[in-house]
């Protein structure tokens, strides 16, 4: 796409997606983001697990990343890979996949751009390819959308369904950036802005929009979120953390041990891992914002 900026090549970066793309309804606003933002070098997209709402629920996320790449008619651009179809079963023993493999040959490639791998879901790819292939530890960085609030954690959806993978990584030396539910519920929005700011912008905006709403209401009768009238983008600082880092807003802290119910335990002397106390939402949806703007007007035909 004929962008209005350029990104100079040596600030361009390599990028897988894992997202458990189905679980619920905003991840394809994480996913359209890295879709449209010009410093990413997309290698793969690779539909994560999410099974506790669902049997097949990796290939539920695999045709939801196909959906999202032919309303916007990428489907030639950007390749699907299958994750691991459930939870590794012990700490010990990867679940070997399509997406672990991607990570392991993009890791070990002799690429001067730095590779970036963002989860958000579970952690088993990552898990499962390290476990497989230890060289990778040290040839990418993992942005992780998980975790309960430090410094206690807790019950929290993607931590929760692959815990053994978190702690495989958690004691890895693989650089770790993880934006915990406290951190990552900051992502704010309301019904009434995406409606006014996503939905009038073109094929893909009304299908972000509409797959949202359409959620809100089937959930709505039954459960407690979302509340009615608003939503968390959660999963999107992903995505805007690798526009800028934030480098006054996290912290660096021992990875703890997670324990089955989510809760950390400390582990003195443990590496360190990056976890992040705040994220800019303003930064994070403006430029979610202008680039679907951009990304109408560029693929509206001019007029008569």
């Amino acid at each position: 796409m004929n962008w209005p900026y350029e990104v100079p090549e040596q600030k361009k970066i390599r990028l897988i997606v894992n997202s458990d793309a189905k679980n619920e309804a905003d991840d394809q606003y994480a996913l359209v983001h890295a879709l449209l933002t010009p410093r990413f070098k997309i290698r793969g997209m690779i539909g994560a697990h999410f099974g506790r709402r669902s049997a097949a629920s990796m290939e539920d996320s695999c045709a939801e990343i196909r959906t999202v790449l032919s309303i916007m008619r990428m489907e030639s651009e950007v390749e699907i890979f299958k994750g691991a179809p459930a939870a590794m079963p012990d700490e010990n023993t990867p679940v070997s996949s399509e997406g672990a493999e991607l990570i392991i040959r993009e890791a070990l490639q002799d690429d001067p751009a730095p590779l970036y791998v963002i989860f958000l879901g579970p952690i088993t790819d990552l898990a499962s390819a390290y476990l497989l292939e230890p060289r990778i530890a040290e040839r990418l960085t993992a942005v992780w959308i998980g975790g309960g609030p430090y410094p206690e954690g807790g019950e929290e959806f993607n931590l929760g369904n692959d815990i053994n993978a978190a702690n495989v990584v958690f004691r890895s030396p693989i650089p770790l950036w993880q934006v915990p539910k406290n951190v990552y519920s900051m992502i704010r929005v309301s019904l009434a802005e995406l409606a006014v700011k996503v939905r009038p912008r073109g094929e893909i905006g009304r299908y972000l929009f509409d797959q949202l709403e359409n959620f809100n209401r089937e959930r709505g009768s039954h459960s407690r979120w979302p509340k009615g009238e608003m939503w968390s983008l959660g999963d999107s600082p992903a995505v805007s953390l690798l526009l800028d880092d934030h480098m006054f807003h996290y912290e660096m802290r021992e990875a703890p041990l997670v324990l089955p119910d989510g809760r950390y335990e400390p582990q003195p002397g443990a590496r360190r891992i990056r976890v992040y106390r705040y994220v800019d939402s303003r930064f994070t949806l403006e430029d979610l914002y202008a680039k679907l703007e951009l990304f109408q007007l560029l693929n509206t035909p001019p007029s008569p």
